[in-house]
């Protein structure tokens, strides 16, 4: 039995592979927005990531919407925020926005 040789690595036994900056450029959107905080990468044009506490039951519930409505559940808490706010504004006006430092 001949012995076998692996000198040429992992490369020779799967084969050739997409250099990791061709798999970027698929990832980036076509049009190129602005990344002015951490919390954008990744995200679509005017979406940020940003982190809640919420009533556990609350959030059972908004799963279960999202579930039965087919929806995602940033979809679901996007419609209850906006929901919210129109209902805000047509109480007490237009929101103004928070001063800036």
């Amino acid at each position: 039995m001949a012995k076998k040789s692996f000198t040429g690595g992992l490369n020779s036994l799967l084969g050739e592979t997409k250099q990791p900056e061709q798999a970027t450029e698929q990832a980036e959107p076509k049009g190129k927005k602005e990344i002015t905080k951490t919390s954008q990468i990744g995200t679509k044009e005017k979406e940020t990531r940003a982190t809640f506490i919420v009533n556990e039951d609350l959030l059972e519930k908004l799963k279960s919407v999202a579930y039965w409505d087919r929806a995602l559940i940033k979809d679901v808490v996007n419609n209850a925020f906006e929901d919210y706010i129109s209902r805000y504004e047509k109480k007490n006006g237009e929101i103004k926005e928070v001063p800036k430092k």
